[in-house]
């Protein structure tokens, strides 16, 4: 059933200490320690739960960095940086375990298959590169586009890998052979974010052209809905990790939360009515067992949000 309220939102504090933009965010939805990285090659930690803390250095890299992914299980830092490979810090000992040469471009997402233990990277030169999940030895290079591929999203039940690119398509992957099953066409411009909803059902894809576009996973990818859901383009999507809500931000400095069930438009988060960022809105993060979202922006900073839901609504 839709819900009949709308949660209030505050915002808890903002994180400085980043030196230029911040373009990637990641952790785990079981803990509050959320890892921000972006222009200035810092990759600091930051903790949700304490957001008074200063973050914590992580690592530092010579280029930018637009794609992190925190493995929980194996507590190891994934760090897509630009030009350089991929590069796995040891958390609890804090240092470089394996770095893997890749070609010499941006890297702008990095997708995990527990299941399969194969790394995914969507690389700038339209390339899609697949390392083994355990050692970090590189697979396979496979071209699939002549322009970059932006984001990737994992269907582990099904095997299906979500490619959205520059060229406007979303390309659906065996995850296991890299064929082609899907190709979804709509968008109209760079798609750049592109995630399953946690029960599988859907796939929701956004970009440059502003629209939040969602495709029927068990109707064969059949486009259902296609909302124009902010007034710039749509640099992510994000899901609740209980699925009841989703967030997308925007280069027009936006955050937006939604009702999962019935895609309605909950709350905007802007600077004027709650102190939000002041320029683009690049990545969001649900961070840990409360129902905290952590933004980060070209404003050099992050915000830890909370959502306030009435106990007898959930």
């Amino acid at each position: 059933m839709p819900l009949l309220f709308r949660p209030e939102v505050q915002k808890l504090a903002t994180l400085t200490g980043h030196h230029d933009c911040v373009y990637a965010l990641t952790g785990s939805a079981q803990e509050t320690v959320v890892y921000s990285a972006g222009s200035d090659g810092f990759v600091v930690a930051w903790d949700s739960a304490a957001p008074e803390q200063d973050g914590e250095l992580v690592a530092r890299v010579e280029n930018s960095v637009y794609a992190l992914r925190y493995l929980p299980k194996r507590q190891l830092l994934l760090i897509g940086h630009n030009f350089q490979g991929l590069q796995v810090i040891d958390r609890p000992a804090k240092k470089l375990v394996h770095a893997t040469a890749l070609p010499p471009v941006a890297i702008f997402d990095i997708a995990y298959s527990e299941a399969r233990q194969r790394i995914y990277v969507a690389m700038a030169d339209g390339t899609l590169a697949v390392l083994h999940g355990e050692d970090f030895r590189l697979l396979q290079l496979l071209r699939l586009s002549e322009k970059s591929l932006r984001c990737l999203a994992l269907h582990e039940q099904r095997g299906e890998l979500a490619v959205g690119g520059s060229d406007t398509l979303i390309r659906v992957l065996d995850a296991a052979t890299l064929t082609v099953k899907y190709t979804l066409e709509g968008s109209t411009n760079s798609v750049f974010t592109a995630t399953y909803s946690p029960d599988g059902t859907y796939l929701l894809t956004a970009g440059r052209d502003a629209h939040l576009r969602i495709w029927d996973v068990q109707q064969g990818y059949r486009e259902q809905q296609s909302i124009i859901a902010h007034l710039f383009a749509i640099n992510h999507v994000a899901y609740s990790p209980d699925g009841q809500f989703f967030a997308t931000c925007s280069m027009d400095k936006s955050i937006k939360l939604w009702e999962a069930e019935s895609f309605r438009l909950l709350r905007v988060l802007d600077k004027a009515r709650h102190a939000g960022h002041g320029t683009s809105v690049n990545k969001l993060f649900w961070s840990g067992p409360r129902k905290r979202l952590v933004s980060c922006s070209d404003d050099r900073s992050l915000a830890v949000w909370e959502l306030h839901v009435a106990p007898n609504a959930l």
